[in-house]
């Protein structure tokens, strides 16, 4: 073969790896809900390609207790786990399961106010968040540790601050009719320009912003309003300015991020559930942001968000008490002992359907239009959405008690990769 044909040849095998391995990393998990931190993943279910999901996982290790759920960024994997008294964060190999570092710091088992539910929950509630110009991630533990850790370093830890300590936290107050709740800290920490953001819940301000070199605060919002109980804090375009939605005990809170009003009130409104149970994260399309609750709420709504405020755009007698809604083509869906798809325009009901879910769950809407749910103790489906199936529920297929306890770790689809876990810290991965 003359010199010229072996380099273009070269050349071509060289572009067919790196578009093979682009191929099979697919999209980052970067922090809570994914990419988007909406739910919506730009890879396909693979439901045509073989076997869904695959019989056996290609590896499966235990992280220790919490309900912190992985992410995942390019072949690592981030997550959480407590064990005699301490926290444990991982770094592990995702296409293989092995652990490449860990680091640890002492934490209780719980929040040191928390108050309720002890036998449903252990350990880290927070999802990570990485900052892929830095390599830095961060974490929240349950009694308000915030860390930052140098992944780049063996994920030497950069600087830390709790929110106990600093400002003095109370405990939660009793909202509602039943009995008082306090899970700690369970929000997952936002990253926006030179800040990361967290729901501190003080009388100085709900949410916080810290420099992530540092960990100085740069700035407190105007609202005082104790924290919520959601997965994460999610971001919100209002009429051109950037902002941020987070469902506190008390309100639906929109604050502003642009430059001299950060932390500013653009919008709130009141949303309370009894014992404080507002856990199903606030889903936002343009400036439309979703909410739901159970017990004395059983509720979802629709809330647009101006600068002249917050306005109720329908409202419908149906709940999520866990699962974050996930908004595709039109359609809303989630899974709370059911599956749901209500109309995102008028909040009508589409369908609803599938048994056995129980309360802990959470799903994902793939490009090819179906729905990955992950609930009960370890039951993993894939369903129909409305664009293949408009009018009634139609389940693909239904995995049964894959793992051994509930699963309050948000389900997570990378490169083609499930990662599945539990809150014994049971995790496993189906190459799809």
């Amino acid at each position: 073969m003359p010199k010229h044909s072996r380099i273009v040849c070269r050349l071509l095998f060289c572009l067919t790896l790196l578009a093979s391995e682009a191929v099979a990393r697919g999209e980052d998990w970067p922090h809570w809900r994914g990419l988007g931190r909406n739910g919506n993943v730009n890879e396909s279910s693979r439901w045509t390609e073989g076997t869904w999901p695959p019989d056996k996982p290609v590896w499966r290790t235990n992280v220790n207790s919490g309900g912190s759920g992985p992410i995942v960024v390019g072949n690592k994997l981030y997550t959480m786990g407590w064990d005699e008294d301490q926290d444990h964060v991982y770094c592990i190999d995702a296409l293989h399961g092995r652990k490449i570092w860990e680091q640890s710091y002492r934490c209780p088992r719980y929040g040191r106010h928390s108050e309720g539910d002890k036998g449903l929950y252990a350990g880290p509630s927070s999802c990570p968040s990485y900052d892929s110009e830095t390599g830095y991630l961060y974490t929240l533990s349950t009694d308000g540790d915030l860390n930052c850790w140098d992944t780049r370093n063996q994920g030497e830890r950069v600087w830390s601050l709790n929110f106990y300590d600093a400002y003095e936290v109370k405990q939660r107050p009793k909202v509602g009719r039943r009995q008082l709740r306090d899970y700690g800290y369970t929000t997952a920490p936002l990253l926006h320009g030179e800040a990361v953001i967290a729901e501190v819940g003080d009388d100085e301000g709900n949410l916080m912003a810290f420099s992530k070199q540092t960990g100085e605060r740069v700035w407190k919002s105007q609202s005082k309003d104790p924290a919520g109980h959601t997965g994460g804090i999610v971001p919100i375009v209002v009429d051109g300015l950037p902002c941020v939605a987070v469902l506190t005990i008390h309100h639906l809170l929109v604050v502003r991020l642009d430059a001299g009003h950060a932390g500013e009130t653009i919008a709130e409104f009141p949303w309370e559930t009894d014992f404080a149970n507002n856990v199903a994260t606030p889903t936002v399309l343009n400036n439309s942001v979703i909410i739901t609750s159970e017990y004395n709420q059983y509720a979802i709504a629709r809330i647009d968000i101006t600068r002249a405020g917050a306005r109720q755009i329908w409202k419908q007698p149906y709940a999520s008490g866990v699962c974050a809604p996930v908004i595709h083509h039109g359609h809303i869906y989630w899974c709370w002992r059911g599956v749901y798809c209500l109309n995102f325009e008028t909040g009508k009901p589409v369908w609803r359907g599938g048994k056995g879910f129980g309360d802990a769950a959470t799903c994902i809407a793939t490009t090819d239009g179906r729905l990955i749910i992950w609930g009960r103790r370890g039951d993993l489906a894939l369903v129909e959405t409305a664009d293949h199936s408009p009018h009634e529920y139609k389940e693909l297929a239904r995995k049964e008690g894959i793992l051994e306890n509930d699963v309050w770790p948000h389900i997570v689809l990378s490169g083609g990769r499930l990662y599945c876990k539990d809150r014994d810290g049971n995790m496993l991965c189906f190459a799809l």
